[in-house]
Parts: C-alpha cells; sequence; structure tokens
C-alpha cells in the first residue's frame, strides 16, 4: 500500500460530540467514526491534519445567509478540550500516534509506522484580538491554522455553503485577521485557505510569504459551490508553491452538488485530473474530510483510500504520482512552509 498523509480530518470533534473514552474509542476501534487507529494502519492512512472544530447549537442563518458566530468562551472551552483530547491519544498510545511538528517528525514518525497526526485549528473562535492564545496553542504543538470555518468570526467572514455561486461572498480580512496571518508567517505556522471566501483568499495572497494552502477544497470549475477553489485561486496555489487537497465530500464533488450515496470514484477522479492540470502534480494532494462531511459508500470511509489510489492507478498514474498525491506533496509543502 502506497502511505497516505491526509490534509484534513474532524476525528478530534466527533469523538468528543459522540460519548466518554473518545481517546481508547480511537485507539482500539471505534464503528461510528470514518477514522480510528486500528483501520487506519489497516489502510496505509499514516497520518494527517487533526483538526479542532467548535460547534454552536444555534444554526439559523441571519439576515445575510451566514451561520451565527460562536461565543468566544465557549470556542475557548471546545478548543482545549479538543487540544487535551489530542494530547491524552498521544501519550496513552504508547508511541504509536505521534504529534509532529515538522517534515522531518512526520516522515519518522510514518517510517516507524506510528499515525503521523499534525495539529490544525479550522477557525479560530477561540483566539481574542491580543492572539495571546495562538502562541499558546504554537508551544502545544498547533502547526497549521484556518482562519475561519464557514461563518464569520472576529478576523475575516467564512465563505457560506451556497451551490452554484463563487466564493465571492462577503468581506475580507479585519484588521485582526491581518494580524492573525503576519503572526502565522512568525511562528510558521501555515495558513489554510479552505473555507476562507474569494476576498479573504486575496487578503492572505497578499501578506503571507507562505505557499497558499487550501487543505480541502475541489475545482469550482467542475462542481461550482462556493467551498470550491476558481481557476484564479488554482493558479494563485501554483505560482506560490503551495497546495490544494482533494475533499472526498460528494456536495463539493458532483457537478450538481447533491448527496448521492452511489457517486462513483470517477467524479473523484475528474477533479484529481482537473487539478493536476490546473495546478501541476506537485501540487495536489488528498484532503478527505473524514468524519467531517458526507461520503460516497464508494470511500465509505478511510479504509476507501487504497480504492482512490487503486482508480488513479488504472487511470494512469504511475507509482511517482501517486506517491506525490497521497503523501509526499503534502509533506514537502509543509517543509517550505514551516522551513524545516
Amino acid at each position: 500500500m502506497i502511505p497516505v498523509f491526509d490534509g484534513h480530518n474532524d476525528v478530534l470533534s466527533k469523538l468528543l460530540r459522540a460519548r466518554d473514552g473518545a481517546e481508547s474509542r480511537f485507539l482500539t476501534g471505534a464503528p461510528e467514526m470514518q477514522v480510528d487507529l486500528p483501520r487506519a494502519r489497516a489502510s496505509g492512512f499514516a497520518g494527517g491534519l487533526c483538526a479542532i472544530w467548535v460547534s454552536t447549537p444555534d444554526q439559523t442563518l441571519d439576515d445575510q445567509g451566514d451561520l451565527p458566530r460562536v461565543p468566544q468562551e465557549s470556542a475557548l472551552q471546545q478548543t482545549i478540550a479538543q487540544a487535551a483530547l489530542l494530547q491524552r491519544i498521544v501519550r496513552r498510545s504508547g508511541g504509536a500516534v505521534r504529534l509532529c511538528r515538522s517534515a522531518a517528525e512526520i516522515r519518522a514518525a510514518m517510517a516507524e509506522g506510528s499515525f503521523a497526526a499534525v495539529f490544525h485549528v479550522e477557525g479560530i473562535e477561540a483566539a481574542t484580538e491580543d492572539l495571546d492564545l495562538l502562541h499558546v496553542l504554537h508551544a502545544a504543538g498547533l502547526r497549521t491554522l484556518g482562519p475561519v470555518w464557514s461563518r464569520p468570526n472576529i478576523f475575516a467572514h467564512g465563505v457560506p455553503f451556497v451551490m452554484g455561486h463563487d466564493p465571492d461572498l462577503g468581506g475580507g480580512l479585519t484588521e485582526a485577521g491581518k494580524d492573525l496571518v503576519r503572526l502565522c508567517n512568525e511562528l510558521r505556522i501555515l495558513v489554510d485557505l479552505s473555507h476562507m471566501n474569494d476576498a479573504g483568499f486575496w487578503d492572505v495572497a497578499k501578506i503571507s510569504d507562505a505557499p497558499l494552502v487550501a487543505s480541502h477544497s475541489n475545482a469550482f470549475a467542475l462542481c461550482p459551490h462556493s467551498r470550491n477553489a476558481t481557476d484564479r485561486q488554482l493558479d494563485a496555489i501554483r505560482e506560490t508553491g503551495g497546495l490544494i487537497g482533494l475533499n472526498f465530500g460528494v456536495r463539493f464533488l458532483h457537478p450538481e452538488g447533491i448527496r448521492d450515496p452511489e457517486m462513483g470514484l470517477d467524479v473523484m477522479l475528474r477533479h484529481i485530473d482537473y487539478l493536476v492540470e490546473r495546478v501541476g502534480i506537485d501540487h495536489v494532494g488528498l484532503g478527505s474530510d473524514f468524519d467531517g462531511t458526507f461520503m460516497s459508500r464508494h470511500i465509505g470511509d478511510v479504509s476507501g483510500v487504497q480504492r482512490l489510489l487503486e482508480a488513479l492507478r488504472a487511470a494512469g498514474y504511475d507509482e511517482e504520482d501517486l506517491a506525490k498525491i497521497a503523501h509526499r506533496n503534502w509533506i514537502a509543502t509543509l517543509e517550505r512552509a514551516w522551513g524545516q
């Protein structure tokens, strides 16, 4: 099996929502999850960006069509709980899961058969404008960060979920958001552009000196959903030596954006073909969104990643190309962004 290092999963938030004993269930097997350690090992799923995502009970859209903001106190509580869960999983795994802060640590963990976990935050609602929390999280291992999820916060305007509309929805970075990006550059925290609207994307592009990365997004040209990347955005990702990770979610792949459980792997292949043609083979990876979105039964859970790679092999991708898409491109991009 070709090892897979993946650009996005929501294991931490889903584990905490399910029930107690979260770390034990991840380590020994959690059938309600799309990823747990036993299935990851059996599937060659060698690691990835493990996201902290915070929820709000109120999902009612406001007058502008946006999801409500998460109160900072609630976001902070949920962020700490998930960060602590990641630390407990690492500590109790006996070396089977490693928290990685550099590309060298990722490669070492993969070489030794450990799950290489990178601490990621998807929407930094827990932080205030002073950004003190960012220093604390960085010390705890945070190395990648998305300023927003698909709702507004004090840093930017997350792109709403809209089929049939491009990402040009809402304003760009606030002054606090610009300060956030500058501090991320200083601390060598990669800024993730998935869930960022068009204005925010270009604000980050103006400020950041790091590769532009959309960890779990697809081609807008094939699926016109606001969460997907336009050709112009893809060109900027290529020009900065960045990366786009294929999101396995059906509604971000299907040309009509419908939740089709029978959607075939051929649709995913079309997106990969398009992305490779647009940005080049060195700038495409996987960003599954496991445990965070609805997927076709042909992928289902982590066991489906090798089926996708086999489909790519059958479509003419050679072993070098497959290794790049499966893990090498992600690790190389993180190495450039982190400087180590």
